[in-house]
Formats: structure tokens, sequence, C-alpha cells
């Protein structure tokens, strides 16, 4: 399939094993493999992000429902889980997608097009409204996996790897999960659990929300629900556009109605173009109710400085009701 070469971090596939650009040397790292049609990548998989070209390893694959709005059925009626907003109905289908590993030499390369410390998690004592992140864990869709195979018995730099995953030369990839990587997403699944994907594409930008419920902690004697939602907005189209504007609703299940309006997403207003058209960010979401639902709008600017608005797919905000304990952070 060819040679997958880098230089300081993500580049595409190159041919010559020493072209030099500005006084660095390209080193393959290894051979890419034809991407699956059909099944799931196994635990160990290297592959390079087709989109934001890091260099990754599965951890392993979640099953999730893809509520695809793009594909909504022709006879769209109003949504009894969407607040009554005038959304479509739509039907799960079932996606795969994987927990990844990123290459920490690529993080400083992909900074400012995806967050590299989107996975965060609330602190199992009693204080407990502050959040923790994972460097250098993702999710990522079976369709952004572009497969290689490598020598190197430590093909990917992060302080998890070898904690997670070891070399057999003898297995196909030859990468396996040691029990504590086994152990470590039984006990923390709660919060690193992917069960609802949402899409909907509105001017050629596609806007996909992944929502996950984090726990619920007691404060001033009330119960409050914790999630996190990772966001990828994508421009599908060639016309450079800038996200200048949220428009948040949060309905929850205790009868309120919040409206969140700001400037950009996570104090940044980024720019999609044909270079570099994605752009992924996480953020996080408290109610005082066991659920609730959000959606709202992206405001967006063209070079000759008109607006449209891109819709956010609605999506349920729905806790753990059966979980005993709260998650256990990084507990082996």
């Amino acid at each position: 399939m060819g040679l997958l070469m880098f230089l300081a971090g993500p580049a595409k596939p190159l041919s010559a094993p020493r072209n030099r650009l500005e006084g660095k040397v390209l080193e393959t790292v290894g051979v890419f493999e034809a991407p699956k049609q059909h099944g799931k990548y196994e635990t160990g998989q290297l592959f390079l992000h087709s989109v934001f070209g890091y260099r990754g390893i599965v951890l392993f694959p979640w099953q999730a429902r893809l509520y695809d709005r793009d594909v909504a059925s022709p006879v769209a009626e109003k949504s009894e889980n969407t607040a009554g907003h005038g959304s479509k109905e739509v039907k799960g289908k079932t996606h795969t997608y994987y927990q990844v590993l990123i290459d920490a030499r690529d993080c400083p390369h992909i900074s400012q097009r995806s967050q590299t410390e989107a996975v965060t998690f609330l602190a199992n004592h009693d204080d407990s409204r502050a959040l923790y992140a994972i460097p250098g864990l993702d999710y990522v869709s079976h369709e952004d996996i572009l497969p290689y195979s490598s020598t190197d018995q430590v093909p990917i730099q992060h302080e998890l790897f070898e904690r997670f995953l070891m070399y057999d030369q003898t297995k196909v990839p030859p990468f396996v999960a040691r029990d504590t990587l086994c152990a470590w997403q039984e006990k923390n699944h709660p919060w690193l659990e992917l069960s609802d994907v949402h899409r909907e594409t509105t001017e050629n930008i596609r806007v996909t929300v992944i929502p996950f419920y984090m726990g619920m902690r007691e404060a001033q004697n009330s119960h409050v629900y914790w999630w996190r939602y990772c966001i990828r907005l994508e421009n599908l189209d060639s016309e450079v556009v800038q996200l200048r504007e949220r428009h948040w609703r949060i309905f929850s299940l205790s009868g309120t109605l919040e409206t969140v309006r700001g400037r950009g997403v996570v104090g940044r207003e980024p720019v999609l173009s044909k270079e570099q058209p994605a752009f992924q960010y996480s953020s996080h979401v408290s109610l005082q109710a066991s659920s609730g639902h959000m959606w709202g709008t992206f405001r967006f600017e063209r070079p000759d400085g008109s607006h449209f608005d891109v819709r956010i797919p609605p999506f349920s905000l729905e806790s753990n009701k059966d979980e005993k304990t709260p998650p256990s952070g990084l507990h082996w």
C-alpha cells in the first residue's frame, strides 16, 4: 500500500525515504495496509487519522448508535425526545468507534485543530466538581482510520502505551492488550463508554456530537449530574468559513430551559478550510436532574462578511440510573 513517512509530526504519505525539507530528514515509520470495508479493527492496530493526521493505536472498539439527520426519513415528524423544537425523527444505526492513544510526538501539531486532552473524568472523592483530563486519548470513527503496520516494538510514544499493550510477534497486529488495559476498561467504562452519536449537515458544514455521562455528585444537599460532550465541525465545501458564535439551549428534566450564547468555542474561533477542514473540541454540562436535552446553532462567517447558522443536532443527556459507584478515574 506504500510507505508511511513523517517529518517531525503528521504529514502526507511520501514515497522517497531520504527527501529533505527545511533541513530535516523524513523517516519511514510503517507501511500502509488496506482499510477494512467490513468488520472492525482489533486492539493494537496502528493507524493514521485520516482527518487530523496523527499516528495512533486502537485500544478497544465501542459499538455506538449513530443518529444521522442527513439521512432521516422523508416523513419527518416532530421528535418526542428533542424538547419539541422541530427536529427530524431519526433512527439509530450501529456504527463502530474506537478508543485510541495518540502519539505524543504528534500532539503539538494537531492541538490547534483537535483537543488532545478531550477525555475527562470527575474526581472520585467528595469534593467533586474538579475535572481531570487524560492526555492523548481520543475516540475515532471506523472510516477515519488509515491502518498501517510497523516493525517498531514501541511505535507509539504515550505514557500509557507500555502499561496497556505488549509486543507479541506471533499476533496480527503484533500488539496485544495487557491485563491492565482490560481492568481499566472494566473499571472506568461508566465515563468512557460511547453509546450515541448525533450528526447533521447545514450548508456543507457537518456537526457531529458525542455525549458522555460522567457521573453524579452531591452538592449543597442536591444531586448534580455531569456530562462531557465532544463536537466535531467539518467543512465539506472548498469555501473558507470561520466559526464566530455559539447558541445553546439546554433543557433539564427538572423543567428548566437555559440559553447560552458566546463567542466561538473553547476560547477559539476556528477557520475551516480545504487544507484544514475539521475542528474538534469537548466541553461539559451539569444538571440538577438525571436527564435533559441540548441543541442549538453555530454561527459561521464567510469571506465576504456574510453569516449563516449551522444546526447542532439535538442530543439527549441520559444518566446511568443503575450506577452504584462513582467512576474510578485512573484507578487500575
